[in-house]
């Protein structure tokens, strides 16, 4: 299966998102993804009030008609700021806007800041893992059939219409975010890719402890669990890509270079030195240490599609030097 490489792109002016899209595109890679918040939060609840969170439906609109080729979509969009129906429409837009290039994302919520901030309902994670597992039901069959009618226990759909379909057929790949059992269970039941990041949804935001938890072992126990889980609704395991997010990427020149960014990063994760570099969300080395630990993760845990995060700061340069001297070679 052939391997996928892209970014997620936030926190940027959109004229900036714009010229990084056309570049990686330039470079051939895959994707181009974006989050979807009001807020744009870090680890236990930290955020600049001034970060720049757009709508990145518009966005992914805007940066459809910038480039040709690579794919755009979502990491992810959050189920509870919209009705599945309005998001079927729009997803549906954009795989029209983009000839056929979208990656649907869709996610339960977990930033509680954000809800709290304005006052939209935010219920405890299995309401809203059920009212995903809903969503993803009525969007693909908007997405497929002639006329959907759905009663379930937070969606009601009656002879509803969606027209023109998706040019991607019979919808676009799905991808679904996130690392809770309950989320791994609905990925299971409807995901193309899924991305594996630690569990917030149950706290409401990204704890340190979390991303302590996130090992090796227990990144290959949560894909073994989304394996089985697959084959429990009649699917084929194997057909469910692997999505990877790496939140720091960094090439270093000396292996003593590494090993002390990844000292000064241990204390505020509350991990050793050897577990952040092991960690499943970072890849931090030069370039042939990197391109072994990718080849690693591919082999070990399956992984179909890395996603590089941009919060650590991403330019032309190092979207090059990734592209010729890391993947290349993976």
């Amino acid at each position: 299966m052939k391997l996928e490489f892209g970014f997620q792109l936030a926190n940027m002016e959109p004229s900036r998102i714009r010229d990084l899209a056309q570049a990686a595109e330039a470079l051939d890679y895959d994707y181009i993804v974006f989050p979807d918040h009001i807020v744009i939060e870090g680890p236990e609840r930290q955020y600049d009030a001034h970060a720049l969170a757009w709508d990145m439906i518009s966005i992914a609109a805007a940066v459809t008609t910038a480039t040709k080729k690579i794919r755009i979509g979502h990491l992810v969009l959050c189920n509870l700021f919209r009705h599945p129906a309005i998001t079927a429409q729009s997803m549906m837009t954009l795989d029209h806007l983009s000839n056929g290039r979208l990656l649907a994302g869709l996610g339960s919520g977990w930033t509680e800041t954000e809800f709290q901030m304005t006052g939209i309902p935010f219920p405890p994670i299995p309401e809203r893992l059920r009212m995903l597992d809903e969503a993803l039901t009525c969007i693909k069959s908007l997405w497929t059939k002639e006329q959907t009618t759905f009663d379930g226990e937070f969606y009601h759909l009656k002879d509803a219409i969606l027209w023109p379909k998706p040019i991607q057929k019979p919808c676009p790949p799905i991808i679904v975010g996130g690392g809770g059992k309950g989320l791994l269970r609905i990925a299971a039941k409807h995901a193309d890719y899924v991305n594996i990041i630690p569990d917030a949804g149950k706290q409401g935001h990204i704890s340190l402890d979390k991303v302590k938890e996130l090992t090796d072992a227990a990144y290959q126990e949560k894909i073994g669990f989304l394996r089985e889980e697959a084959k429990r609704n009649g699917r084929d395991p194997g057909a469910i890509q692997i999505s990877s997010y790496l939140f720091t990427v960094t090439l270093t020149e000396t292996r003593a270079a590494a090993r002390q960014m990844a000292e000064g990063m241990a204390p505020m994760f509350k991990l050793t030195p050897e577990e952040v570099l092991a960690s499943p969300l970072v890849l931090i080395g030069t370039p042939e240490d990197c391109v072994k630990e990718l080849k690693r993760r591919v082999k070990v845990w399956g992984v179909t599609q890395f996603l590089f995060s941009t919060m650590g700061g991403l330019d032309e340069k190092l979207l090059r030097r990734l592209k010729e001297e890391v993947i290349a070679h993976v």
